[in-house]
Parts: C-alpha cells; structure tokens; sequence
C-alpha cells in the first residue's frame, strides 16, 4: 500500500507522513515547488528515509494567483484554491506512483481560512478526493476517510490536534526522532505583508511572471510608472545578484568607484526623465560624505556602452510616493 504525502516544508506535513509511515504504508513524499515556499530535500530525506519528488507546477500557480476563485486571506494569500491546486496535481500522480490516498500535514483551526471543518471539505470535494485524503494529525476530529474504514491504517493510533498552539507538534518530533525541520508552520511569502504588496503590484500592473518574482525576493522596490520598476540592492550580495538578474533590457545603475552605494536594476519602459528619476533614488542611498550629489553611472544589460548622469539624491517623502 502507497501513499502520496504533501511536504510543505514545515514540521506538520513531516509528522503527518512519518505516522502513516508508522502504520507500515510506504510514503512517497512529493513537494509542488512554486516560488512562494522553501523545502530542504535532505531534511525531508533524513526524516522519512525516502527522496523527495519535487513537481514544478510555478506556472500554474502564478495564473491561479491572478484570480483565485476562494479569494485571498489577510494578504494575497489564496490559500484554499492552492490547496486545491495542490491536491489535484496530487490525484493526477496518484496512478503514476500506484498510491491509493493522499496524505496532508493540515491540523484543525490552525489556519482560519484555510484548515476549518467546512474549508477541509470544500477543498477535498473541489480536487475530487472525498474519502482519499488523510489529516493524520487531526483525523479524529475529522470524519472517517476510506484508508480508516477499510482499515489500511488505524483511525486510534492518528490524532486530535486542534488550534495554533505548536507545542504538540514539538514534542511528537521528539518522540519520534525528528530532530532537524525548518521552522514549525512552513513559511509562505504570500502571507507576509510587505511581500505581497510587491505581488499585488505585479498583479494590478499584469507583469506576474517568474521572472519578476524573483526580483521581489531582492532588494528595496519602487514603481515609477506603470510599466518601470526599480529595484535597489540592499549589501553586496544582494548588489550582486541583482546583477545576475538582469536580463536584456534591463537597465543597471551604480555610483562610481570613488563611491559607496547600491547596485540597481530597472526594469520596463525608461525615457530621460525615469533614468534620471533612477539615478536620484540610487544616489539617496549612496554614502555621499557629507555631498548632496554624486555620477551614478547606468546601462542597458548585455550592452558595452555606459553612460554617466549627476544626480542629487530624491527627497525622502517625495521617495515613499515610488515605494512599494
């Protein structure tokens, strides 16, 4: 008997496999990769034994994204339909793999939104899994899923975990050995405030796409005109990436080597006054030694030519109009 388990990254989906592990069912453990959450492979494999099997479903995730039919949460957060999404990808692996259920790492009232009795069960129906999905942490709370009926695994050695305290989940890792896991409830960007501000504007200005999602994980952000963005680098190993970053037509702004400052990186339609606009914002975080202005030096990505443009740096108010 197999079963596929959903591995979000946190410690919740860990224990959720590791017990039905424990009830003699082989795990296969599968994490759908989008560029909203993180997943250490070698602590998934040094907890279950098993190698993770990672599914790149980005593109389909960003397009939900745009328009979710459950909504957002509190932020930009479509964490009903992503469950779905997630499931549904999952039940089509289902025959490929040969697994017979679905396990998922949810508890009951953790997440208001998403993990309340009625949202479990509209997620389910919705993906086409009624009875095929497992909650092991809180299946006692939960109606009797197939596996439980049929007996494949036994509904009293699964829990009543119930609420956001994560004090079980500890202390059940301990018990059953799991000593390495990232933080205990996973980490999506999409529930951080200051990140889905920057989502939400690549959204309103229809420029969601994999590319500029990476850029938002970079640096300060400001949005110059509804089609140009730049996007500030914060040390050197951001300036740095930045930099890789870049793709042709971008346009990359620095202070001169006689000065401290960030890397930049615009990105979308430049006339003069937008590149003189850029070269005033990367000036304000340059260390001037006490001037008012300095050459910030900018260019298009892949070209050979540079150019030089003294700027005095925005004032501060008239910078928070531009920052996302």
């Amino acid at each position: 008997m197999k079963a596929i388990a959903l591995i979000s990254g946190g410690l919740d989906s860990i224990l959720a496999a590791k017990l039905i592990q424990k009830e003699g069912i082989e795990i296969i453990p599968v994490k759908f990769k989008i560029p909203f959450l993180h997943t250490n492979k070698k602590e998934v494999a040094g907890n279950l034994g098993v190698r993770l099997k990672v599914v790149d479903i980005s593109d389909d995730f960003l397009r939900m994204l745009e328009d979710p039919a459950h909504g957002y949460g509190t932020t930009i957060n479509p964490c009903i339909d992503c469950k779905i999404m997630m499931l549904s990808k999952a039940r089509e692996l289902m025959p490929e793999v040969g697994a017979a259920f679905i396990v998922t790492g949810e508890v009951l009232g953790q997440r208001p939104m998403s993990q309340n009795k009625q949202a479990l069960d509209v997620i389910v129906k919705s993906a086409n899994l009624a009875g095929l999905v497992v909650r092991p942490l809180s299946a006692k709370l939960l109606a009797e899923t197939l596996p439980e009926k049929e007996e494949w695994i036994k509904r009293q050695n699964l829990l009543d975990l119930n609420g956001r305290s994560r004090k079980s989940q500890i202390e059940l890792a301990e018990i059953l050995g799991i000593k390495e896991y990232a933080q205990p409830a996973g980490g999506c960007l999409l529930t951080d405030p200051e990140f889905s501000r920057k989502v939400k504007d690549l959204i309103e200005k229809k420029e969601l796409n994999l590319e500029n999602v990476k850029l938002l994980k970079v640096g300060r952000h400001f949005r110059l005109s509804a089609k140009t963005k730049l996007v500030v680098g914060r040390d050197e190993k951001e300036n740095a990436l930045l930099i890789s970053l870049a793709k042709e037509g971008d346009c990359l702004f620095e202070p001169t080597a006689e000065t401290a400052g960030p890397t930049a990186l615009g990105r979308g339609l430049f006339d003069s006054a937008l590149l003189e606009l850029s070269c005033s914002i990367v000036c304000r975080y340059c260390d001037l030694n006490g001037k008012t202005s300095t050459e910030i030096v900018y260019k298009k990505s892949g070209a050979s030519g540079k150019k030089r443009f003294t700027a005095s740096c925005i004032d501060t108010e008239k910078l928070s109009d531009f920052k996302i």
